[in-house]
């Protein structure tokens, strides 16, 4: 009276008709994990009771002999649940219960073929003779499956197969060797080859494989021949070949390889022949190991030459001298999965070989200086530690997420620009940055949510800015800065606890700043004597008889705020142009003649009057007010309309541009208006 069998995780690849028939009382069965291919529906109509049925993570053939399976699982909804067919490969993927009796079909004599687990299947175009399977040169479009588990050899090459996939070849464990040769591939299952430890020679030459996916060639322990050549491999994992200890000959001849990681070769103790020839290497200090290692180990015979540099081009790279390997500034070469980078990511391939445009990239540093950007290029290679964005034309740092891909980032320069604003969330992501350099741009303000994502920032330069005051949440979360530098800004006065969050604060300038010495500032005398960790002496530039004197040096009670001098520019003001008046977030503009944008319109605004005046184009200026909901632009004589008139106003939810002389709307206008409701 057995009630539960559960078979999972073994080696079953065949259950023999009636095979549970006694087994009239079993209410669970379970075989997932197993090699199963086939099953007859005898296996099971003699178990009236079952109730919970289990097959998944099989290798389950969806053929005509499959198709009661189908049936038989739709009428028994909450049995057998996640069955899946693997083959064939139009089907791999599919619950069993979800695919059409139409769809199992059999091609040739299989529709005459009982699935007994006496039959070893010889695929209708291939012949199978002492346990070699040769399918050479058969038009074969896919890896046949289900074939006999005692096959030792299997000739598939001369084909049109494209992908290999998950377990092709695991169920065949005696197999040695495996032809592939001149066939499609260009995708390969990592597990592909999984637990052949028999298999001395893999064949894979004149395909299109452009990487070999982590752990394909893993456990592959008897292997000693490996054929690589004539593919599109343009990258090598460093541990890629680290089971292939009895390799004696490796052909990675005519790729598209650039640089091998240090050490790939290493795991390699039997290599007796390298091919490396007709690879475009650059022959640069990340190349200089393998120069070394070929010299110790004469083993490369196809001739592998440099590519580039110029200096070193057609020379064979086991007969340059080692120091002849170097990365200079002027041959722009980098190599990434290299250095420090490789070893934390175990010389992963690498999507980012490319140098963005107008940009200059060496070793770890991406240079985009001098190059009149209005914004950070898309495209900067993972393995960046340095970016230099200096000397450009930047007024809004935006929040685009650009550092979330950036995880070796360390240092950030943002100098001579055009910024105004950083805005929330900009630095995302930059939390192994800890150098950021802000000198010379146009901040007015320091807000604590602006450096949001520096938790790891230790020198922050804002020299040469417009702040005029800073606030006691100015540096919240920057705890781990020490050097912090606001020489030569606008700072009359500095909010009492401005700097208590900043406990690893070693350094601080607060030079060439015009300090209005009032009763506000009282506090910050006392602070400066007490920690001494001040750049210079910072001194009073208002009230009069205080100038030039060291803040630190005036006594409490002259810190006053007699004879109205008691501003505290702290202090938030209502900013509001002189043209329009302004409530809570709503701007109002209308019927002023208003040619141009007029300065000062808060940057919270979130609704914009500007109706009955003379604008002729939409201001370019409205990009920069991120909050808008609503713009009025009614009755002006603005005639067209560009592709950027209304870029960046994701919140808007309300245009109006009726009353005006509109000819033309270029297709994209409205693209950026993705909130819109009412135009």
């Amino acid at each position: 009276n057995l009630f539960n069998r559960q078979l999972d995780y073994n080696q079953i690849s065949c259950i023999e008709d009636g095979a549970f028939r006694a087994l009239r009382d079993l209410e669970v069965l379970t075989l997932n994990n197993n090699n199963i291919t086939r099953l007859s529906v005898a296996s099971f109509n003699h178990m009236p009771k079952l109730r919970t049925f289990r097959l998944h993570s099989n290798n389950l053939y969806c053929d005509c002999h499959l198709a009661w399976l189908s049936d038989w699982l739709r009428q028994r909804p909450r049995v057998g649940l996640y069955t899946q067919c693997m083959g064939p490969s139009h089907l791999r993927g599919h619950n069993v219960a979800e695919v059409q009796k139409r769809e199992f079909v059999c091609s040739g004599h299989q529709s005459f073929m009982a699935p007994s687990c006496s039959v070893l299947h010889c695929p209708t175009a291939c012949t199978c003779s002492n346990n070699i399977v040769d399918c050479r040169g058969k038009g074969l479009t896919e890896i046949p499956t289900n074939l006999p588990e005692t096959i030792t050899e299997i000739r598939l090459e001369q084909n049109s197969i494209k992908v290999i996939p998950p377990g092709a070849f695991s169920p065949y464990k005696k197999l040695r060797r495996i032809d592939l040769s001149n066939n499609q591939i260009s995708e390969a299952a990592p597990d592909a080859f999984q637990g052949l430890r028999s298999l001395n020679s893999l064949v894979l030459y004149g395909n299109k494989i452009t990487e070999l996916p982590k752990g394909l060639l893993e456990g592959l322990f008897s292997l000693q021949l490996l054929l690589l050549n004539a593919n599109k491999i343009n990258c090598l994992r460093v541990d890629a070949f680290q089971d292939l200890h009895n390799l004696n000959l490796l052909s990675l001849y005519d790729n598209k390889l650039q640089t091998i990681a240090k050490g790939t070769f290493s795991p390699l103790r039997a290599i007796q022949t390298l091919h490396l020839a007709q690879n475009p290497f650059i022959c640069d200090c990340h190349l200089k190991w393998l120069a070394d290692y070929l010299h110790t180990n004469p083993i490369e015979t196809s001739g592998a030459r440099c590519t580039s540099p110029r200096r070193l081009a057609n020379k064979r790279i086991g007969q340059i001298k080692s120091k002849k390997f170097r990365c200079s500034a002027k041959e722009q070469y980098f190599i990434p999965g290299t250095e420090d980078y490789r070893s934390k990511l175990s010389g992963d391939c690498f999507a980012d070989l490319a140098c963005p445009e107008k940009c200059r990239c060496e070793g770890t540093t991406v240079d985009c200086s001098n190059q009149k950007l209005n914004k950070i290029p898309d495209h900067i290679p993972q393995y960046t530690a340095e970016l230099r964005l200096n000397n450009n034309e930047f007024s809004v740092l935006e929040a685009t997420g650009i550092f979330k891909k950036l995880p070796q980032l360390r240092k950030i320069n943002l100098s001579n620009n055009k910024i105004t604003d950083i805005e929330e969330g900009a630095f995302d992501g930059a939390s192994g940055v800890n150098e950021l350099l802000l000198t010379s741009n146009r901040l007015e303000s320091v807000r604590h949510k602006m450096f949001k994502g520096l938790e790891s920032l230790k020198t922050l330069m804002l020299r040469s800015n417009r702040v005029s005051c800073v606030g006691n949440d100015s540096f919240t979360g920057l705890s781990s800065v020490r050097l912090l530098s606001l020489y030569d800004n606008q700072i009359t006065t500095v909010a009492p606890g401005s700097f208590d969050t900043l406990h690893s604060l070693s350094t601080l300038n607060l030079l060439a700043n015009p300090f209005n010495c009032n009763c506000h500032l009282a506090w910050l005398g006392d602070w400066l004597r007490k920690k001494r960790i001040v750049t210079g002496n910072p001194r009073c530039q208002k009230p009069y008889f205080l100038k030039e004197i060291p803040i630190q040096d005036v006594a409490i009670q002259d810190f006053t705020c007699d004879d109205g001098n008691d501003d505290n520019s702290c202090s938030p003001l209502s900013r509001c142009p002189a043209e329009c008046t302004c409530l809570d977030t709503v701007v109002r503009c209308s019927n002023k003649g208003l040619k141009a944008l007029p300065k000062g319109i808060p940057k919270d605004v979130t609704e914009l009057y500007l109706d009955g005046n003379q604008f002729t184009l939409v201001p370019k200026e409205l990009s920069y007010y991120k909050h808008l909901t609503l713009i009025d632009l009614s009755n002006n004589r603005i005639s067209t309309l560009s592709n950027q008139s209304f870029s960046n106003m994701t919140q808007l939810l309300t245009l109006i541009l009726s009353y005006n002389r509109l000819r033309c709307i270029p297709a994209r206008t409205f693209d950026g208006l993705k909130s819109l409701r009412l135009l």
